[in-house]
């Protein structure tokens, strides 16, 4: 990964409950790029991701860049396209709404996304063909339709225990143009914008965006979040500026210690990076993880200037079962989908490896003779 927060400031955190808040500044903005938005009455989508596959999910806002130098005053919306000039009709409501792109022109100046969800599309299309040579452990369904379909849970910003009322009350900087969201001191999502105006109206559009399990879970548990603050040492403040120094000594050690520790995992340099739009000097794109195991593991898209500066950032946090299914399908395709020489550098048998297989939601993908043959295998190797 090459992404970095220059430009991005960490200013002091805010908690309520499990949930902490922690407010990314800018000193200036970024020029040229404005989030725009169009509300939506049906959430529900079905996207065309042009290679004769579809893509269903619950999308309630969509996000439009702008690279206009319009009205300065225009802020973020709430579902939104890209679109070259706004247009006086309302697209067809529908209970299910046909898109056709993930991400896609809307004109010279525009580029219409889903947040979070080009992300997760490209988490579910990870080796979405399955098997690229045939082997004789893999079925007729795996060889014909790959992993088609794949699904992953997940929820909403609503159903995190706590968030809403966060957002409510938590104060917004003077130059906010992002938060980075934890729940039970986990890293939940980061959230980048170009622009104040436009942080300030999406910072309630955090409670639809989508969370993983963890994060659901840290919420229903209702962990109070830690006590980071680290009082000031009134020994030698004698004067109004020495409190000052001191207070701005406390405020650098802190982003200091956040910046390194709490979001040190948030970019993987070891992940991929896949460009999906370009354009004016601006690229939108997409990444995923390395899938280490016992670590975080951050999929999310990024629009980017030329200097590699973020400009928009929106990450979700994979939980571990995810990760473990990324973790297997890299591993086979980097065996070239051979279970044997995949459970050799895992250093495991080929029958542990076919029911870690099963527990991750990939049986059907093996022939029902082989899945039996490593079950039997495994019930032989247990101790009595």
């Amino acid at each position: 990964m090459t992404f970095t927060l220059d430009g991005l400031e960490t200013r002091p955190a805010q908690a309520w409950g499990s949930i902490r808040l922690v407010p990314l500044v800018r000193d200036e903005p970024v020029p040229h790029l404005r989030l725009h938005r169009k509300a939506y009455e049906e959430p529900v989508s079905v996207v065309d991701v042009g290679d004769g596959t579809a893509y269903v999910a619950f999308v309630p806002h969509a996000f439009v860049a702008d690279w206009s130098d319009g009205d300065p005053t225009r802020s973020a919306a709430y579902g939104t396209r890209l679109l070259e000039r706004d247009t006086a009709a309302a697209p067809p409501r529908m209970p299910v709404r046909f898109t056709r792109r993930m991400a896609r022109k809307a004109g010279k100046d525009r580029l219409r996304f889903l947040p979070l969800h080009l992300a997760v599309e490209g988490y579910l299309a990870l080796h979405f063909g399955g098997p690229e040579i045939v082997w004789e452990e893999w079925s007729r369904r795996a060889v014909a339709r790959g992993l088609s379909p794949r699904c992953e849970e997940t929820y909403l910003g609503l159903r995190v225990r706590g968030l809403e009322d966060a957002l409510r009350i938590f104060e917004i900087h003077p130059g906010q143009c992002g938060v980075l969201v934890y729940v039970a001191d986990a890293l939940a999502s980061a959230f980048v914008v170009p622009h104040p105006g436009d942080y300030r109206a999406l910072h309630a559009t955090l409670v639809e965006d989508l969370f993983g399990e963890l994060i659901y879970k840290y919420g229903l548990l209702g962990a109070p979040a830690g006590d980071l603050s680290a009082p000031i040492d009134g020994a030698g403040i004698t004067s109004i500026h020495d409190l000052r120094a001191a207070a701005s000594c406390r405020r650098e050690e802190w982003a200091a210690f956040h910046d390194a520790v709490m979001a040190g995992d948030l970019f993987d340099e070891e992940g991929s990076t896949q460009p999906v739009q370009r354009m004016y000097g601006f690229r939108l794109s997409r990444f995923l993880p390395s899938f280490g195991l016992r670590k975080e593991n951050h999929i999310g898209e990024t629009i980017t200037d030329d200097e590699g500066r973020v400009a928009y950032l929106k990450t979700f946090r994979l939980s571990d079962t995810q990760v473990r299914r990324g973790y297997l399908l890299k591993r086979l395709a980097g065996n070239r989908w051979r279970l044997d020489a995949t459970a050799a550098a895992l250093g495991i048998g080929g029958a542990a490896l076919a029911l870690r297989l099963e527990r991750a939601g990939f049986a059907s993908l093996l022939r029902q003779d082989v899945l039996d043959h490593y079950r039997a295998q495994a019930r032989r190797a247990a101790p009595a």
